[in-house]
Order: structure tokens, then C-alpha cells, then sequence
């Protein structure tokens, strides 16, 4: 569950990026951000990962108050999180598992277990084929589909996505979208950035909208 409650986020520069947030996610949901560049939409995410920490209000994330976690505790936070963000690094010097079974080596997982775990990841998105490849010669869409197998290879409970298929040309961006819906059908709770409502395929899902860091809808 992720509820917002009178949040504010002002940068020290006195831009305000977020003002008066408040919404509730169940588990197991599904839902849109949408708004323009500048919106906001990127600054929420970061709030729910603690990247970055509300200048006030109320940020419940799986029953722990983000406003109030002590740095120690972030990382245990974030092992239930599955983050895919614009400009995540990929390492390009070593091989798509090795890229993927990063994250576990940094919770100390065995390397049996690991290996498992990385596999099913891969073969989640359609690179298990591909391990041993190194990322410069996968495709864009091949790329992302890396970085959303390393967000889910600890089996997060909540998977967050800013802006996934930009740049992405129609078919992957299908593929991509299906990816995650997949995870959503287990589960998963699913928060996805767009910058318009209209790019999004299907309005079965909930709708959140930022315009000037306020919720509209």
C-alpha cells in the first residue's frame, strides 16, 4: 500500500515541485501518473523510493513512513521496491547477467540462489537467450527490457517505471507495456509515468494526473 498525505516537496532553490499530494494505492493496483514535463511526475516516484524525502506531509510506503525512515532502513525499504528510472546505468563492461544479479549480490544472496533467481528474471523478459551478451549489442528496447529485469529480480511487491518506453518505437513500447501488466496479474503493484493520458493504450486502469506539482484528478 502507498498513501500520500498533504505532501510538499520544495526544492532549496524554493521550487516547488510537489504541492498538497494526497492519494491511496492498494496493493495489487495498477496505476497511470500522467502530466507534462515538469509536472511533477518524476519528483513523486523518487519520493516513494526515498531518493528523495518530502519538505512536509505524509509518505506511507508497505506500513513505513518515508518522511520519517533513517537512512539505515532505506535499503531494507528498497528491497521491496523494484525501481526503473530514465537514465538508469547499465554496465556495459560486463555481461546481462552479471547486470541483472547485481542487486542480489548486494543483499548477499548465495550464488546458486541467485543464479535461479536471475534466470527466471531473464526469462521473464525475454533475454534468458542473452545472458552472456554484453548490453551494447542488445537493442534500445532490449536495453530496457535489462534494466525491468534487474527492478523485479528481488520480486519486489511494488515495481515503479518513470516514463519506460520513452524513445521506444510502437512494438516494443506494446512489449513493454505487456511486461508489466504480466506483473501486475501476479500482483504486483504497478505505478507507471506517462506524459499524456493519450499515449496510454487502455483506460482500465487508474488515472492519476499532475499539472504544476498538483494532483488534478
Amino acid at each position: 500500500m502507498i498513501s500520500f498525505s498533504n505532501v510538499y516537496k520544495r526544492y532549496p532553490n524554493g521550487f516547488e515541485a510537489l504541492k498538497n499530494i494526497a492519494f491511496t494505492i492498494k496493493q495489487g493496483e495498477m496505476v497511470f501518473i500522467t502530466g507534462n514535463s515538469g509536472a511533477g511526475k518524476s519528483t513523486l516516484l523518487k519520493l516513494i523510493g526515498a531518493i528523495e524525502r518530502p519538505t512536509t506531509g505524509s509518505i506511507i510506503v508497505n506500513d513505513q513512513n518515508i518522511s520519517k525512515l533513517k537512512n539505515s532502513a532505506i535499503p531494507y525499504l528498497r528491497r521491496n521496491l523494484g525501481m526503473v528510472f530514465q537514465g538508469q546505468k547499465i554496465l556495459f563492461d560486463r555481461s546481462v547477467f552479471d547486470n541483472v544479479v547485481l542487486p542480489l549480490q548486494i543483499c548477499g544472496f548465495e550464488h546458486q540462489s541467485a543464479a535461479g533467481r536471475v534466470r527466471a528474471a531473464l526469462d521473464k523478459v525475454g533475454l534468458l537467450d542473452k545472458e552472456k551478451a554484453l548490453p551494447i549489442t542488445l537493442s534500445g528496447g532490449e536495453q530496457q527490457r535489462l534494466c525491468i529485469a534487474r527492478a523485479v529480480v528481488n520480486r519486489p511487491s511494488i515495481l515503479i517505471a518513470d516514463e519506460p518506453t520513452t524513445y521506444l518505437d510502437p512494438s516494443y513500447t506494446k512489449d513493454i507495456m505487456n511486461m508489466f501488466k504480466s506483473f501486475h496479474q501476479v500482483g504486483v503493484t504497478v505505478l507507471i509515468t506517462a506524459p499524456t493520458p493519450e499515449l496510454l493504450e487502455s483506460s482500465q486502469y487508474r488515472i492519476l494526473s499532475l499539472s504544476h506539482g498538483e494532483l488534478v484528478t
